[in-house]
């Protein structure tokens, strides 16, 4: 026997793992040859780094309903759903007659519409911020986020959490799952640039502490008295897996931010509407000072919205932070969200959404209980992920102990049963209101076989 987790034999799982991959590479044989022709015109052959994964990237043909289909003719149902933006399926009537007609009455003025009016309306009540402002990206929303903070209390620092992603403008791409050997000491975290190309005073600017961790965000303050315009904080975590708050985490930062002059933003580009119809913000019951959302409340368009505080927002109206961009508040993007929000995600969708959840977690912990594999599953809405270990993930320094090896092996498997996953053990899946309980039970089949196989 080789290395084991729990009673895992890892030895075996890298002889499943080679197995897969070669089945992975011979069923997929057009999107290798998409890929190598897409190298010499795109960097990695693919539009965002994110997308080129091992074995090989996926191109997907079309999609309808809670499937899609790659171009080497492979069905899938799918849990990947666009990084968490397609809560509402692919290809939803709804979504389609709403950016229809609007197509055919024009699809870009760079002027305000009456419906930016309906869609800033249903955010504020979902959400609890009294004034919101549109973008195109999770990753405009907390640039925003962050120029508006500054502006409002007219200090720089930043205070973010390890491992958190928050988009890839530079205040934040700062210990984005830094190498171990790089991240320092679990009290005051060192702040790792995440890619060349950030200045080295705008790292400085952006101080690390840990999830689930008041005593270390009590100490950064300390350390810099006077100087932090806010805390930003993705309320549930999930680029390292779904890693849920501490009861009292988030009302506790948010006191936290307050008592030293600070603002507290919530990063609910992930979590609005997809937990809960107002995202984090309703499913643990903390207001924050600004609310970043994006993905989900697009219907699958390119989408972002910041809200906020009165006197917060009121910075805009003064014209003391400037809250830019040609394609905010796009009319077709705007008829995807007001159908989205008022048409779509509604209480029975979301009714839904909680049963296959309770569904598909059972399942899969009824698995992992008679194989007495050493995993949990942590699930909310929409959203959840198999943790490849038995405790709770608590924070980074957790999950960056996990062997990956289990995930990427699941995702195999998945993938060459007819199951789309995001990649990667940082990833988690989403449901959305086409999926069904046969879509589910083909996912927890999937996962029983790799059980079997596992434990064989």
């Amino acid at each position: 026997m080789g290395l084991t987790l729990g009673d895992v034999d890892l030895d075996r799982v890298a002889t499943l793992t080679a197995r897969e991959e070669s089945e992975f590479r011979s069923r997929r044989t057009r999107s290798r040859e998409l890929w190598q022709e897409a190298t010499e015109y795109i960097p990695r052959g693919v539009p965002s780094s994110f997308q080129d994964t091992p074995p090989q990237p996926v191109f997907i043909d079309h999609g309808k309903g809670s499937h899609v289909w790659d171009v080497d003719g492979n069905e899938y149902a799918d849990f990947h759903n666009g990084f968490g933006v397609m809560v509402v399926g692919h290809a939803h009537p709804a979504i389609v007659a709403a950016v229809e007609s609007q197509m055919h009455r024009g699809s870009h003025f760079a002027q305000p519409v009456a419906e930016n009016i309906v869609v800033a309306r249903e955010l504020a009540r979902r959400f609890r911020q009294p004034q919101w402002r549109f973008t195109n990206s999770g990753t405009e929303s907390t640039l925003d986020a962050i120029r508006l903070a500054r502006g409002f209390t007219n200090r720089e620092r930043i205070i973010k959490i390890e491992a958190s992603y928050h988009g890839h403008h530079d205040a934040l791409l700062v210990s984005v799952e830094p190498p171990v050997d790089a991240m320092g000491d679990a009290d005051f975290p060192n702040s790792v640039p995440m890619t060349g190309g950030i200045p080295a005073s705008t790292v400085a600017l952006t101080t690390v502490v840990g999830f689930n961790d008041l005593a270390s965000l009590e100490r950064a303050f300390a350390a810099h008295p006077g100087e932090v315009a806010a805390v930003i904080v993705e309320p549930a975590m999930m680029n390292i897996g779904f890693v849920l708050p501490d009861d009292g985490y988030l009302a506790g930062m948010v006191e936290t931010a307050h008592r030293h002059g600070a603002v507290a933003i919530f990063d609910e580009v992930k979590t609005g509407v997809t937990i809960a119809p107002g995202g984090a913000t309703e499913r643990f019951g903390v207001v924050p000072d600004i609310v970043c959302l994006a993905k989900a409340i697009g219907g699958g368009l390119p989408c972002g919205a910041v809200g906020g505080r009165a006197d917060i927002m009121a910075t805009i109206t003064d014209g003391k932070v400037a809250q830019l961009g040609t394609f905010n508040g796009n009319p077709l993007t705007t008829a995807a969200s007001r159908a989205t929000l008022l048409e779509v995600l509604t209480g029975q969708a979301y009714s839904h959404l909680d049963a296959l959840t309770e569904e598909l977690s059972g399942g899969l912990r009824d698995v992992m209980s008679e194989y007495q594999l050493p995993f949990h599953v942590v699930s909310m809405g929409a959203r959840g992920c198999v943790t490849y270990r038995e405790e709770p993930v608590r924070n980074y320094r957790d999950y960056a102990a996990m062997d990956k090896s289990l995930a990427y092996i699941s995702w195999l498997y998945q993938s060459n049963r007819g199951v789309l996953m995001a990649p990667g053990a940082e990833e988690n899946w989403t449901l959305s209101v086409q999926h069904t309980s046969d879509d589910v039970k083909r996912y927890v089949a999937n996962f029983r076989e790799l059980a079997r196989d596992l434990k064989a």
